[in-house]
């Protein structure tokens, strides 16, 4: 048993230390750092919500050197911000799949720190699923509940099986009730729109929405109000119609609207169920882009 416990340290130290090879301190807000992971040659991904400044962003490396990074793009409804390295050289992560794991797969939380280095946090994935929205509005392919300890410096940092193999982003954000992991897959999407744009586009209708009964027993969203010039106006939608389908499936709630919107859907004509006067019709609307808050 004792050679069986030491063999198990051994393992988890080992993939402690490969993860860590490829994770950083990021320095971008008062007080502590959190973490970031190379996650392509000098591309580092990190926790958006521990950005608090665009300019002046420091980087603690795994070789305990400074240097700096520049701010890419950010994505508040997946919590990644992309950075910048000032210097390439710092190896990428290697990557797992985040689609094998079961509740109960043991995982690791690497992060780093720039006094003490690097750190970890052991513990096993509670909860897995498929797709969902999280409350900031941001689509990720896999629910991944960790139950493992998340230090304030651990957002941002790298969620690894026990080979040291990413699977995925550490986030303290997107859940009340636990720490998350979002899967390397959406985390690629993202990295590919916030190098390609800058920023992550989201579809917008531009109406003013409330779920209301149907006489057939059903739901629909009612038009409270509709962008003057925005997408649904420039369509045809007016206040007081009842929005019953989108893209030829059923929308109950304003999440089944957002379902519909993701960032391909920009500028793409989709089909709209409309009850107006007791009668159903359909509208063809272009999709626009929703309006980015300025950071």
């Amino acid at each position: 048993m004792e050679n069986e416990l030491v063999a198990l340290s051994n393992e988890l130290a080992g993939a402690v230390e490969q993860a860590g090879r490829a994770v950083v301190a990021v320095n971008a807000r008062p007080r502590f750092a959190s973490s970031g992971v190379v996650w392509r040659p000098g591309v580092i991904v990190t926790a958006e919500h521990a950005i608090r400044r665009r300019e002046e962003i420091g980087i603690t490396l795994p070789d305990g050197r400074s240097t700096s990074a520049t701010l890419v793009g950010r994505d508040a409804g997946t919590d990644l911000a992309v950075l910048k390295l000032a210097e390439n050289g710092t190896p990428a992560a290697t990557f797992g799949a985040s689609e094998t794991l079961r509740p109960g797969h043991v995982v690791l939380a690497i992060g780093r720190s720039p006094d003490s280095g690097v750190n970890a946090t052991m513990g096993i994935m509670s909860a897995v699923s498929g797709p969902w929205r999280s409350w900031r509005g941001g689509q990720i392919d896999q629910y991944l509940r960790l139950d493992l300890t998340l230090y304030p410096g651990s957002s941002g940092g790298a969620v690894v099986d026990t080979a040291g193999r990413v699977l995925g982003i550490a986030t303290s954000a997107l859940s009340r009730i636990a720490g998350l992991a979002v899967p390397a897959s959406t985390v690629n999407r993202v990295v590919d729109e916030l190098l390609r744009a800058g920023h992550v586009s989201h579809g917008y209708l531009g109406l003013g929405l409330h779920p209301v009964a149907l006489p057939d027993g059903n739901t629909g969203l009612i038009v409270l109000s509709a962008e003057a010039d925005g997408p649904a106006a420039r369509a045809g939608v007016l206040i007081g119609d009842i929005v019953v389908a989108l893209g030829g499936k059923p929308v109950r709630d304003t999440d089944d609207i957002q379902s519909a919107l993701d960032g391909q859907s920009v500028g793409k004509p989709i089909a709209a169920g409309i009850v107006r006067g007791g009668k159903v019709i359909e509208l063809n609307i272009t999709v626009g882009e929703r309006p980015r808050r300025e950071d």
